[in-house]
């Protein structure tokens, strides 16, 4: 486990979101952790010596009478807050765009010590009939039995979709809609296997069981795929205007309204992008771009780890502008975003584990010198 997923880990579980299966993941993880990542530098410190300091600081939190088989994780979860201030004073870098070396000091503001909580696991669910579920209060166990497919909510808060083949009316194709408000994201298994994760403010509208030639669902907002595979059935995304088709892969589609761009981005195998007369073929590690307006695509190189960071727990901004990020930051913190003043021009980058309330990411950019914010109720305001 590296570092940063120790973090997200840890995070997930002191905010009481992870599933039983990652709080015993964290517990194995408790007293062999190491400080991983992929470039040390002179500025950290020595690795060595810092994870001493951190062992050090959690042994004085936790005597060795307290720990017991039983209770030893409610104790190291108290103590283990100054393992995540350390530790994430390691993990989160920051940088401007023209590579300048300033330093400012460590202020917390004012104007940001409202707290708003990160966003958590949460979606609605809309069956066939109409029938809307807020999957957070529905309970584990069998939702729905709707033709050919049987819904059901697994103990760790996911929908998973499996096949009934008992029913009568087993050949009758519904759809249902899941939708994850701002603020949440989920997780599903489609009937044919097809594992989705739905980014915040984002729906996915799919069929109960895929009869037809082609697997088709409709995508708002931002979702990863694993997709399936099956080369007598093809798969494919329809969003806005556009369709991505894949015959079994890995890939993320960002097709936020907001948003001036569809972007495509695959990690595994291929995938074709058509809108209207034009289409295009990516590869791994390639990002398909169509933006607002245009009928073809440009394709680029990109990190996919960049891209997909959301779906691990973490923000990663790569050389991006204030109002792209603030973007980001309203759909997970659930809040409105306005701007005062001329801001400068200025592109950031860094990577923030995303189970931390709203004033720990905006203190941390406003460390560049370079913007502040105010935050009033759910308005966060940016200022120069």
């Amino acid at each position: 486990m590296t570092k940063e997923q120790f973090i997200t880990l840890f995070e997930k579980c002191a905010s009481g979101y992870c599933s039983p299966e990652e709080l015993v993941q964290l517990e194995n993880y408790q007293d062999d952790f190491e400080l991983t990542v992929k470039q040390w530098s002179a500025e950290m410190g020595n690795s060595d010596e810092v994870r001493q300091q951190i062992l050090e600081k959690l042994r004085s939190e936790i005597s060795a009478e307290e720990i017991t088989r039983r209770n030893s994780f409610r104790y190291w979860v108290a103590a283990a807050s100054v393992f995540i201030f350390l530790a994430a004073g390691i993990s989160l870098w920051l940088y401007e765009k023209d590579k300048q070396k300033n330093q400012p000091q460590i202020v917390q503001s004012k104007s940001i010590q409202t707290i708003h909580a990160p966003g958590r696991n949460r979606a609605i669910l809309t069956l066939a009939n109409g029938k809307k579920l807020d999957l957070d209060d529905t309970q584990t166990g069998i939702i729905s039995r709707q033709g050919a497919s049987i819904v059901s909510k697994t103990a760790d808060g996911k929908v998973v979709y499996g096949n009934n083949t008992n029913r009568p009316d087993q050949n009758i194709v519904t759809y249902n809609t899941i939708e994850t408000p701002l603020g949440s994201q989920y997780q599903l298994t489609l009937t044919d296997g097809t594992v989705v994760w739905l980014n915040a403010g984002s729906s996915l509208k799919y069929p109960t069981t895929f009869t037809a030639a082609e697997r088709t669902v409709e995508l708002t907002g931002e979702a990863y795929f694993q997709v399936a595979k099956n080369k007598e059935k093809p798969f494919s995304v329809a969003l806005n205007g556009m369709k991505v088709q894949v015959l079994g892969t890995h890939f993320n589609v960002m097709a936020y309204h907001d948003e001036n761009t569809i972007e495509t981005t695959l990690l595994e195998g291929s995938v074709k992008l058509i809108k209207d007369g034009s289409s295009t073929m990516l590869m791994p590690n390639q990002q398909g771009v169509l933006s607002k307006g245009a009928s073809g695509f440009s394709v680029r190189a990109v990190n996919t780890e960049n891209v997909i960071a959301w779906k691990n727990g973490f923000f990663k901004f790569d050389n991006e502008n204030i109002e792209t990020i603030m973007r980001k930051v309203a759909r997970w913190y659930d809040v409105d975003i306005s701007y005062k003043g001329n801001l400068k021009r200025q592109n950031f980058g860094g990577t923030v584990p995303m189970f931390k309330d709203i004033s720990q990411l905006l203190t941390t950019l406003e460390l560049t010198g370079t913007v502040h914010f105010k935050i009033d109720g759910r308005r966060v305001t940016v200022m120069p």
